[in-house]
């Protein structure tokens, strides 16, 4: 009898710490399920300068947008590795500044410190844009009007007025859906003023797709510029082969107040050659012909054909679609107004790129002021740094086409061309070439 009642204890003990153990397991799984569910967790994945995750707020009764993500300030690391899986790392702000080693500094600047949501495909076109102040306003129409990658190089002052400005930046970034799906925001903050070429070469260095377009961002696009190039094979072709700058050629309004209003510029070539016929609208800056002359507006208006640029001039600086990777970096020792430009596209030109029109797309200024007093005293110091400058060029290029074996074929046409216009050029590349 007694072993019989032991027998069924057993049993009883046993059920109960089976049923206790199916209890606890579904009750421990019931809570983990309830806890995580739709969480991510990344495991083993390193992000170069990645934003902290957001975590998700509930809020019943009031749904704000959330906020920007944003790239902090300060230093950050930047790692080398090789095949031997061994790494050295080295601050960020070190390698920027040997990279803008010509640039004014000390500079602090913050790659993507907004980054664009969309993905973008390689062989896209960036525009590549430079921007302050009292242009946020611009690049936000810009970006809706353009709705594809634009890579803007931001500049900020560090001053007091600093951190307003940044809020102002981040309030833009906010209000227009259109700046965070296509807009990178590359935050350049010194006290520095002006320093466009260094401001190039920071939006097309971080551009996102294989070829950019070099704009001020004051420019409308009245045409659908990527459309028409995306879809010829050949003018493609010509972008990939990284031997060709498509030219967008530029117009503007004759009277100030008609360039005002972005909503009433011309859509379409003939459109815009009626206001021409008019006398409503020229080329830009049609007092400066060397500026933009080069694009030969004349034989644009009769062409529908892409056409070659054959009256080069060292002042000549239209706006170019051009392959990011193989081209030259715009000359940073140009600060100011006056020939910043013209210096980056004369050495682009110099290095065997050839300049091509587009036949049918073209740019129209928008109406700002310019800061006169400014203009003209930075634009009488860079002329005297331009005519050193491109001296220096040519010499430069001539002996790396001599050592490259490319000085007997067409790389070498452009140079031969324009540096010969230079006095003693000749002389000193025979007395001084193999």
């Amino acid at each position: 009898m007694r072993l019989e009642l032991s027998q069924t204890a057993a049993k009883v003990f046993k059920y109960l710490l089976i049923s206790y153990a199916v209890v606890s397991i579904v009750y421990t799984v019931s809570y983990l399920y309830t806890n995580y569910e739709g969480t991510h967790h990344d495991v083993g994945i390193i992000v170069p300068r990645a934003p902290n995750p957001q975590q998700r707020q509930q809020e019943p009764l009031i749904v704000r947008p959330p906020p920007p993500v944003e790239q902090s300030f300060g230093d950050h690391t930047v790692i080398w590795s090789h095949t031997q899986e061994s790494a050295q790392a080295m601050s960020e702000q070190l390698l920027m500044a040997k990279v803008f080693s010509d640039a004014l500094g000390p500079t602090v600047l913050t790659p993507y410190f907004l980054r664009a949501k969309a993905t973008f495909d390689k062989e896209d076109i960036s525009i590549s844009t430079l921007v302050s102040r009292n242009r946020f306003s611009v690049l936000s129409r810009l970006a809706t009007n353009h709705k594809g990658p634009i890579s803007a190089a931001v500049h900020i002052n560090d001053n007091d007025e600093k951190e307003h400005v940044l809020q102002e930046l981040r309030e833009l970034w906010m209000t227009n859906p259109d700046m965070q799906q296509y807009v990178d925001i590359h935050l350049i903050v010194d006290i520095y003023d002006r320093q466009f070429n260094m401001w190039r070469n920071v939006a097309k260095l971080f551009a996102r797709t294989d070829y950019i377009m070099m704009l001020d961002v004051d420019f409308h696009l009245c045409t659908d510029i990527r459309k028409s190039i995306r879809n010829n094979p050949e003018w493609m072709n010509r972008l990939r082969q990284g031997r060709t700058a498509l030219v967008v050629p530029a117009f503007e309004f004759n009277l100030q107040e008609d360039g005002e209003d972005w909503r009433t510029f011309p859509s379409n070539k003939n459109d815009l050659k009626d206001a021409v016929n008019d006398d409503k609208i020229d080329m830009f800056h049609k007092a400066w012909i060397k500026g933009h002359g080069s694009t030969n507006y004349s034989h644009w208006y009769e062409s529908d054909d892409l056409y070659k640029v054959t009256q080069y001039d060292f002042s000549y600086e239209p706006y170019i679609i051009y392959k990011k990777e193989g081209s030259p970096w715009c000359p940073e020792r140009f600060i100011g107004y006056g020939a910043n430009k013209a210096a980056c596209l004369y050495e682009i030109y110099l290095s065997g790129i050839e300049y091509w029109v587009l036949p049918n797309d073209f740019l129209i200024h928008q109406t700002h002021r310019y800061p006169e007093d400014a203009r003209r005293k930075e634009r009488q110091y860079n002329r005297k740094l331009y005519m050193n400058f491109r001296e220096e060029v040519c010499m430069r290029y001539a002996r790396k086409f001599y050592m490259t074996g490319e000085w007997d074929t067409p790389r070498a046409d452009n140079l031969k061309q324009e540096c010969d216009k230079i006095h003693g050029f000749q002389r000193t590349i025979k007395s001084t070439t193999l």
